[in-house]
């Protein structure tokens, strides 16, 4: 109980979640257990999307029936946590703790954080350009920054191995952390109150008891992951020639090309690799081998439709909505190819002749207007994307499949002349590939930025600062994806290199190349 120049207070709990994790059935259980401890309890709950699908702010008042009597009225309790006055806040993501602590709800005078440290990535952080993920070492310095007393680990993966949600194990970890006046078996008899799951959410509770009473214990290491996909003996004896700074990188790309495509491709890339790892810079080799990997996997209308289609996707699926027995999934896929991925998917000469002729692309483009709706779960729309997937082995004979050949031939060629004379600037131009991903717009606006760096790679081969000048310019391409903050960038460099292109006077930098 807290109490303040003789005034009695509540324990203030604030529960952030997100949807599917149990925050409700979480709040539930404090609200049963503190009833039946001889406390009133009040519990509110505001959903919202600011962050993920189904983020919610679980609150919870807690105050003595005691006091109550004594006072001779019923307490006035808030209905949302008020910034620097909870006492508790539990979180079942790490970003979740972050977003506690921005919002004030985490104080050093007073506040018990309790949170698990997985995460489960926000939206602005899955379509960032480049790597958007929050620095997790910095989140946690700030949580034990802002709280009285943090306590933190992966409580997902305890929940995982007892078969519950995360919520029975924040709740074991409140019990541990003795922040409420109530015993353990207060805590046991809520869950087996609520009668759902309760031998899944007793084991839950109990590892989330012991990891903060005892301490988290250290998993055992986990053995080297097996090279999925590379059953071809060649294939793994050019892997074993490789150095050993750069072969990690290389195995996880010949498996992804060999998943891509096949063999054959990979044996491709390997060649295509062998000759960067010959100039005896292992920074680099790992930069290309991760690269050249990406690019030559590009993302085309035959390989989204293989991914739809595969059963392991809708085992994951299935897994993920809880599928019960007897119940019927259904799956539906919304898809708006354009022409041009059309004619990206076609032979060479044809998609060339289809975007070529006016008659034809008019033809083209009002057919593709509209997106349509495709049931990968209905036998129609599973055998259409079959037919898609099974263009796989045409794929070296497309229009895109031409058109990515020789943009990563040009890229090597052009890295593998730079490196002889500049190793940082080389660098820079490996990392610069990584603007081209994607499809649609993503890919032609990246293209278009990494074909102007590309430009002015070569113009700035001899000048001291050619490395952090073109590290500056990639990380301004990577900040919009239209290119605006580049193109700003570029109109100031325009008076000190004159002669690397026309830029234009404002707009986007795809403009600057046409």
């Amino acid at each position: 109980m807290n109490a303040s120049a003789g005034r009695v207070r509540p324990i203030t709990v604030a529960i952030l979640a997100m949807g599917g994790e149990g925050g409700g059935v979480l709040a539930d259980w404090i609200v049963d257990l503190a009833e039946h401890g001889g406390y009133l309890a009040q519990a509110t709950s505001v959903p919202g999307v600011a962050q993920r699908t189904g983020a919610t702010i679980y609150y919870v008042e807690l105050f003595p029936q005691s006091a109550a009597r004594a006072a001779g009225r019923a307490p006035v309790l808030a209905l949302m946590p008020f910034p620097g006055d909870v006492d508790v806040v539990l979180a079942s993501e790490f970003m979740e703790a972050g977003r506690a602590v921005q919002r004030g709800f985490v104080t050093p005078d007073r506040t018990t954080l309790i949170a698990s440290t997985h995460r489960v990535y926000a939206m602005t952080e899955r379509i960032a350009l480049a790597d958007g993920r929050v620095d997790t070492r910095a989140l946690d310095e700030a949580c034990r920054a802002a709280a009285k007393r943090f306590i933190g680990f992966d409580m997902a993966s305890l929940a995982e191995a007892s078969g519950s949600l995360v919520s029975a194990v924040l709740f074991g970890a409140l019990a541990g952390a003795a922040v409420l006046p109530f015993p353990r078996g207060a805590f046991e008899a809520a869950i087996r109150r609520g009668g759902v799951g309760v031998a899944a959410s007793v084991a839950a509770f109990t590892a989330g008891f012991a990891a903060v009473v005892d301490g988290v214990p250290t998993p055992a290491p986990e053995p080297p992951a097996p090279e999925t996909g590379i059953d071809d003996p060649g294939l793994r004896a050019r892997l074993a020639e490789l150095p050993g700074a750069v072969r990690e990188v290389a195995a996880a790309g010949v498996a992804r090309l060999v998943d891509y495509q096949d063999a054959a491709y990979a044996r491709a890339y390997l060649d295509r690799l062998q000759a960067i790892v010959g100039l005896g810079d292992a920074r680099l080799a790992d930069e290309v081998a991760r690269q050249l990997a990406l690019g030559m996997a590009y993302e085309d209308t035959i390989r989204v439709a293989e991914l739809k289609i595969r059963p392991a996707r809708f085992a994951r699926v299935r897994d993920e909505v809880g599928l019960a027995e007897g119940q019927v999934l259904e799956i539906a896929e919304f898809m708006h190819p354009r022409t041009e991925e059309i004619a990206d998917t076609l032979p060479a000469p044809l998609g060339r002749w289809l975007t070529r002729t006016r008659w034809a692309r008019r033809l083209a483009d009002r057919l593709t207007r509209r997106g349509r709706t495709v049931a990968t779960t209905s036998i129609g729309g599973f055998v259409l994307l079959r037919l898609v997937a099974a263009l796989k082995p045409l794929r070296r004979r497309s229009l895109r499949f031409r058109r990515e050949d020789v943009s990563l031939a040009s890229w090597l060629d052009t890295l593998a002349r730079i490196a002889a004379q500049d190793r940082a600037l080389a660098l820079e131009v490996a990392s610069a590939r990584g603007l081209v991903k994607g499809y649609g717009d993503t890919h032609a606006h990246g293209a278009a930025k990494f074909d102007i760096l590309m430009q002015l790679a070569t113009r700035l081969l001899g000048r001291a600062d050619a490395a952090e000048i073109l590290a500056g310019l990639r990380r301004e391409a990577l900040a919009d994806e239209e290119g605006t903050r580049l193109g700003e960038a570029l109109r100031r460099l325009e008076a000190e290199l004159p002669g690397h292109g026309r830029v234009p006077a404002r707009g986007p930098v795809p403009e600057a190349i046409h």
